[in-house]
């Protein structure tokens, strides 16, 4: 797959896209997410990218603006000592020590030296995470597995870009870990959510029924996550 950078005019704006050729592609069309506008097209397509944008100028620069809304929300933060990073929805600073493991100790992020040593701040803090996400995930799962009456089979901590939970039909929850950076009633609602589907698969009226039994709020919990995703990004590899 072939790409190439070029701009075209919309609506007065200067618009920068790639161009893509693809084998996949059965018809042109046009992307637009978190990276910016692209064209894709069938590799024998004779389209003009630059037509096809003007004729949908205003869906283009409409969605590129949500983007790059969405992109200045991103925070600023780097992986040094000092710097605060979400942890259940509370700032927590970074401290690197001479310790034998790392810790979740008085709203710190303890990183051991040796682990920074080896790997880099932003490796250890990920690995803490991830640790610390399955110890939460496991509890707040049994709490309310007990009281809803239904069984899972094991939890998964995954690493999906966009995706907070899944339930399998075999009884897997799968929960990112990135929820860590999210406050505890949004990361139960994602855990009523997942378990609900082990009584309702589908989002029936009886499967949002049953999540709102155990987590009245659900809607401003998953309000919450559709607006300030943002704040549980990472590293720029999540976009």
């Amino acid at each position: 797959m072939a790409k190439s950078r070029q701009s075209v005019e919309l609506l007065g704006d200067t618009v920068e896209y790639d161009v893509q050729r693809s084998r996949e592609a059965s018809k042109p069309r046009i992307d637009v997410d978190i990276h910016g506008v692209k064209v894709v097209l069938p590799e024998s397509d004779e389209t003009l990218p630059s037509e096809l944008l003007k004729q949908n100028a205003v869906w283009v620069i409409e969605k590129k603006r949500e983007y790059d809304e969405y992109r200045e929300q991103i925070p600023d933060r780097e992986f040094v000592a000092g710097e605060t990073f979400p942890y259940l929805g509370e700032p927590f600073e970074v401290v690197v020590e001479k310790r034998s493991s790392s810790a979740v100790i008085e709203s710190e992020f303890r990183l051991a030296k040796h682990h920074v040593d080896q790997t880099s701040i932003q490796r250890a803090l990920e690995t803490l995470y991830r640790r610390e996400a399955r110890d939460y995930f496991e509890d707040r799962a049994e709490h309310f597995a007990d009281k809803m009456d239904v069984e899972y089979e094991q939890i998964e901590v995954r690493n999906q870009r966009t995706k907070w939970g899944s339930c399998s039909t075999t009884g897997t929850l799968g929960l990112n870990w990135r929820l860590m950076m999210a406050p505890p009633d949004v990361v139960d609602y994602i855990v009523i959510h997942e378990l609900a589907h082990l009584r309702e698969q589908n989002h029936t009226d009886d499967f949002w029924a049953l999540v709102a039994e155990y987590d009245p709020e659900y809607k401003s919990h998953s309000e919450w996550l559709a607006e300030n995703s943002t704040r549980l990004i990472f590293t720029d590899q999540d976009l």
